[in-house]
């Protein structure tokens, strides 16, 4: 773990070192470049979206490409992007397009994720200001965002990834809940770091009984992880809990890790889960 963990800081000191409604008022690209801004009809908000090609893109029109989905893009995106060239380059992983969903600015992606990130609404005893909007974001991520990238880009469509942080590791595990309830397959690969398990009362304790339940015979990958340095009891703890439902309930075409990085905090886990994750999802041609 420890070598995978110095090779991330390297690499992440040297980036920071070398500083549909369909008409066209939905998609607006950025001249030049694979940035978007994208009218969510469901949200009924706009998010910028940020796709990174593979190096040998255009080489062959006839290759098609895993899709990895990343939340909170105004964060995240720039770290993994430097990280996953790096490592497509070395033969670390396989190429791959980087669809990062972030916000306008970075203000408002740390009070938007509230809204878009949780379902249900909170409860009194989360202390926390969330309407539930978790189900109208995902549905502008299955309904509008993907059939967008899907035609814009040479997608693998039955090999798409989602990883999130925190809320966005619950959304990344919400997603899962909800294809699973409507016996879809949106996402075959779910990482998430440091999920807020806690939130809704442990809403998602559900998920191993609802995956119980799946009649979809394609494998689904799940990767979570947690920081040893973490609360016990509210972050610990609920992923011990999430991993031995998951086994407990001995759940057919399901792969389910958990890991506990020791001596990491909440906001240092998420880099080195997203890399391992898609090592785990990528590294065998699936």
């Amino acid at each position: 773990m420890l070598k995978y963990y110095f090779i991330l800081i390297a690499i992440i000191s040297m980036l920071f070192l070398s500083c549909s409604q369909a008409d066209k008022k939905q998609i607006v690209p950025e001249v030049a470049s694979n940035n978007w801004t994208v009218y969510s009809t469901a949200v009924q908000d706009s998010f910028v979206v940020s796709v990174q090609l593979p190096e040998e893109y255009d080489k062959d029109k006839n290759v098609k490409y895993p899709t990895v989905y990343m939340l909170d893009a105004n964060f995240h995106f720039p770290i993994l992007a430097a990280i996953v060239k790096q490592y497509e380059k070395a033969g670390m992983l396989p190429p791959i397009i980087l669809v990062g969903i972030g916000y306008k600015s970075f203000q408002l992606m740390d009070s938007l994720r509230n809204r878009d990130y949780l379902y249900p609404a909170a409860l009194p005893s989360d202390e926390i200001n969330a309407v539930g909007g978790g189900q109208k974001f995902n549905d502008f991520i299955s309904n509008q965002l993907i059939p967008f990238i899907d035609s814009s880009y040479k997608t693998n469509m039955s090999n798409r990834s989602l990883l999130g942080h925190s809320f966005g590791g619950y959304f990344t595990l919400y997603s899962l809940l909800n294809q699973t309830e409507n016996n879809k397959t949106v996402f075959t690969n779910f990482a998430a770091a440091s999920p807020s398990l806690w939130y809704g009362k442990f809403y998602l304790n559900s998920l191993a009984e609802k995956l119980k339940s799946r009649t979809k015979n394609d494998t689904l990958n799940i990767f979570t992880t947690v920081g040893g340095s973490e609360n016990a009891e509210w972050d610990i703890a609920p992923g011990v809990r999430l991993s031995d439902s998951m086994a407990n309930a001995k759940l057919k075409n399901v792969k389910f890790q958990h890991k506990m990085y020791s001596n990491l905090g909440h906001m240092d886990v998420s880099t080195i889960t997203f890399i391992q994750a898609l090592q785990a999802f990528y590294t065998k041609e699936q």
